[in-house]
């Protein structure tokens, strides 16, 4: 599952982005919990899984004692023990993720030849309110066209998060198609980076096509936490523009095939092994 919108990319190396704790906890919260009802998760349970992808356990409890400071996980004593589980904020986090990456998908087939527009000027003091702004355009596939106009193809429906950060104010929404006279390929390239997108996808291919066939291995868990983190990495800056308007070698289809097939070999049985290890908690 995605990071809160607002969290900036992640670095890569020869091993492939290097995920922060908070998009990993997000992303075993949403392959655990998400549909298992109103559960928390002993702290001690999420340690051991986090453990697996390299993350140690300061690390995981400074996250957590963030993640619950935001607005995203709550506390719950048992005993002398503590549990976390989601609140309705992460949920909806989590559904957003949900549905960009198994009902949206990768590739966008279906554009009818639409564009949303969003116009906003901010006064010059409000730097985070415009990184937050900007940071959730992104994830909802805007491009700056202009330093205050953002483009996405299709309807989008951004209405709610610019609630949401305040600024309802501050921002107009259009909805419009373009002119015969615009270069659409042209707006395109000079909007996004296609380079920079087109690589993490051939990236992700390279990289998750070698657990085809043996994708669970001994860590079945650890393989799917790291599968949709870097998954969603990989995803997060692509605007799901047009594809009759990109190269017709797009990377975005096979790497996308690579996702799925390397998920369905790991849902089974990370799920089985998650209700064997996790201790959980009905939430109050």
């Amino acid at each position: 599952m995605p990071d809160t919108p607002d969290t900036p990319d992640t670095p890569d190396s020869s091993d492939g982005p290097q995920q922060r704790p908070q998009s990993l906890m997000l992303a075993f919260f949403g392959n655990h919990v998400l549909d298992e009802g109103d559960l928390c998760v002993y702290s001690g349970s999420i340690i051991d899984v986090l453990g697996r992808v390299g993350v140690g356990e300061q690390a995981v409890r400074s996250t957590l004692t963030r993640m619950v400071n935001r607005g995203l996980l709550r506390r719950q004593r048992e005993g002398r023990r503590m549990y976390f589980g989601l609140t309705p904020q992460a949920k909806r986090v989590l559904e957003d993720g949900r549905v960009r990456i198994w009902q949206q998908g990768a590739v966008n087939d279906d554009w009818d030849g639409s564009w949303t527009l969003l116009g906003f000027s901010l006064p010059d003091s409000w730097k985070r309110q415009r990184h937050d702004l900007r940071s959730r355009l992104t994830w909802s596939g805007f491009g700056a066209l202009y330093s205050g106009l953002w483009i996405a193809p299709g309807n989008v429906d951004v209405s709610a998060t610019v609630a949401e950060l305040g600024l309802s104010a501050h921002v107009k929404i259009f909805h419009a198609r373009a002119d015969q006279a615009t270069d659409i390929e042209l707006m395109i390239r000079d909007t996004w980076d296609l380079g920079s997108v087109a690589a993490r996808y051939v990236t992700f291919d390279k990289r998750w096509t070698a657990h085809l066939g043996a994708a669970a291995g001994d860590d079945p868990i650890g393989t799917r936490l790291r599968l949709v983190s870097e998954w969603l990495w990989t995803i997060r800056t692509d605007p799901r523009l047009p594809a009759r308007h990109l190269p017709p070698d797009w990377p975005a289809r096979s790497a996308q095939q690579t996702f799925r097939r390397v998920a369905e070999q790991t849902e089974a049985p990370a799920r089985q092994l998650g209700r064997d290890l996790l201790q959980t908690a009905p939430l109050r």
